[in-house]
């Protein structure tokens, strides 16, 4: 392996996050630098980099620190280089599912706009190759009724295509804005965190089957039982992480919620 390295704000832009990230990954034992130099500045080399890797990784499949390092801990042998290999396998099996999984979906896409250019018929079956919304049927079913379900079941599959791409997009840039608000470490009262709660709740409110868009619905304890599944359950959770881990982003996206609720609702 290479015997150079590189300083933390190298690593920190070839990787696209902080020094403050990289800084937390060393004080919590998940990422020492490979040498501090007279300066106090920390270098990593290359099997520093390749571990980097692997925890960017697993945090895009939504664990947490604690769960990454107790993966990178249990797969340590006495051959580094192998184990990370093999490690990084693993991985990449992971990104070469999601890889086709994208590929259906563009490939869908792409045949729908084919067919609309060209004023072909649409075929219903190949338009929603990939997407699966139906993935927790169930347990929307059990948690409001299968009333619920059928009603945002078919707010959805009425949507155009566009509309669709509009409305993800409009979940990202909620999920973005709360990680950078809980990062900044603003109070969740403030006017920027309740202008992002405000928006949240309105989109809420905009989905058919759920509690916040029946009309009569107490929308207040369902915004702040919502905010506390956030916290307890890791899946949602995990779109509300930040650099630091745990649980620290879902719990500001809590707090500020409820206050929200409690003030406006």
């Amino acid at each position: 392996m290479e015997t150079s390295d590189w300083s933390i704000q190298e690593i920190a832009r070839l990787a696209g996050t902080t020094s403050r990230t990289l800084r937390h990954y060393d004080d919590i034992g998940l990422l020492p630098p490979s040498r501090i130099a007279s300066n106090g500045y920390r270098h990593y080399d290359g099997q520093a980099l390749v571990r980097l890797q692997r925890i960017l990784l697993l945090r895009e499949l939504g664990l947490g620190l604690p769960q990454i390092a107790g993966v990178l801990g249990s797969s340590r042998d006495r051959d580094a280089a192998v184990s990370e290999a093999s490690a990084l396998e693993t991985h990449l099996a992971l990104l070469r599912e999601e890889q086709t999984r994208l590929a259906r979906q563009i490939a869908s896409v792409e045949s729908t706009i084919t067919a609309l250019r060209g004023g072909e018929n649409l075929m219903a079956e190949n338009m929603f190759d990939g997407f699966d919304h139906t993935t927790h049927k169930e347990e929307v079913e059990e948690r409001w009724g299968k009333k619920a379900y059928a009603d945002s079941d078919s707010w959805w599959r009425g949507m155009t295509d566009a509309q669709r791409a509009e409305w993800q997009q409009r979940v990202s840039d909620l999920g973005r804005d709360w990680i950078a608000a809980a990062e900044s470490g603003i109070d969740p009262a403030s006017t920027e965190a309740q202008e992002i709660a405000r928006r949240h709740v309105e989109w809420l409110t905009g989905i058919p089957g759920t509690p916040a868009a029946v009309p009569g619905g107490d929308v207040k304890a369902y915004v702040i039982g919502l905010g506390e599944m956030y916290v307890a359950d890791p899946r949602f959770g995990a779109n509300y992480a930040t650099s630091s881990g745990g649980t620290h982003g879902a719990e500001f996206v809590r707090d500020a919620l409820r206050v929200y609720a409690e003030g406006n609702l």
